[in-house]
């Protein structure tokens, strides 16, 4: 066994262990930029494969740079998170999945081109671009005013931040539309996040307001940010519009979705300067075109976040 396989496995079984933890708990589903439940990473996966039938699109594939269609392989590291970006489905050794990892092959397909796909932690990629450990990441990355200083992106979706609360709180309602909502809570959120950079950011609007400061708390990984709001040391989770949309949905889920809160594009992430970004972006607009985009979409019930056009480095929104 290699030492990638053990890692596997060892990731696996220490899921599968806390399954039963979760089970006295929650068993919900959730969401990278952030935030998940372990129970959604057991889910089974969508049967249907609307990317099956792509085929290499030459004129698509003449983008890449000569050396890239010669080698006929990329490297991408890819956080795995949880539904519907990017999970483990239920048993040991499983492939991932997800709408991050059909939208990754489907534009593989499309290039011609084979992913050497490297697990990853999320706020390891974007470092890891710059250092040429991987050609490209994925891990459902919004695009920043604070990344585009030294990132690339394609954009593939649109997403962005929301909140979560467990199940039956009604302190904050039913939307949390501005930061000072929060003021005195404790908030639960992914290391190296678009969400984790907000909420330090705008800290000082509570003082501003008069009110109590809000606590950060920044796990590493999802499933501790979970466990961390069902045993009521964070109060609040802030993470993915579709993640943690996801996770409120399923029938077992302890957690209420609080709505929209700051709309971002999400994509493929490059090193900057990257000859790879109009390729990619290409691929994307290819597979938008045939149709095979809006059904990888609907697979994984993301649809709303559909963009019409695949963009290099859009510039971040305001928020409104």
């Amino acid at each position: 066994m290699n030492l990638r396989t053990l890692h596997t496995r060892l990731r696996s079984a220490a899921v599968l262990a806390l399954l039963p933890l979760l089970a006295l708990t929650a068993c919900g589903s959730g969401d990278p930029d952030g935030t998940a439940a372990v129970g959604a990473q057991g889910s089974p996966a969508p049967t249907d494969d609307p990317i099956a039938a792509l085929r290499k699109v030459d004129s698509v594939a003449a983008l890449l740079p000569a050396d890239v269609r010669k080698a006929g392989t990329l490297r991408i590291g890819s956080s795995i998170g949880f539904p519907p970006g990017a999970y483990y489905p239920n048993g040991a050794d499983k492939a991932p999945e997800g709408q991050d990892i059909d939208l990754a092959h489907a534009v593989a397909k499309v290039l011609g081109v084979r992913l050497e796909r490297q697990d990853a932690s999320f706020e390891t990629i974007l470092p890891a671009l710059g250092s040429g450990k991987y050609d490209v990441g994925t891990g459902n990355f919004g695009v920043t005013t604070e990344r585009l200083k030294t990132i690339d992106f394609v954009t593939y979706i649109n997403d962005g931040q929301g909140f979560a609360v467990k199940k039956g709180n009604t302190a904050l309602g039913d939307k949390v539309t501005d930061l000072t909502q929060l003021c005195g809570l404790t908030i639960g959120t992914g290391a190296g996040t678009t969400f984790e950079a907000t909420l330090t950011a705008q800290k000082s609007a509570c003082a501003k307001a008069g009110k109590k400061p809000y606590d950060v708390k920044v796990y590493s990984e999802n499933a501790a940010t979970l466990t961390a709001l069902q045993q009521g040391r964070i109060d609040v989770i802030m993470s993915t519009i579709n993640g943690l949309r996801y996770q409120a949905a399923q029938s077992a889920s302890q957690t209420a979705f609080l709505g929209e809160f700051h709309r971002l594009d999400v994509g493929f992430a490059f090193k900057k300067g990257s000859p790879l970004t109009k390729a990619f972006q290409a691929a994307v607009n290819e597979l938008i075109k045939d149709g095979t985009y809006a059904r990888i979409l609907k697979k994984w019930g993301t649809s709303p976040s559909a963009i019409e056009t695949s963009r290099i480095n859009p510039p971040e929104p305001l928020k409104s």
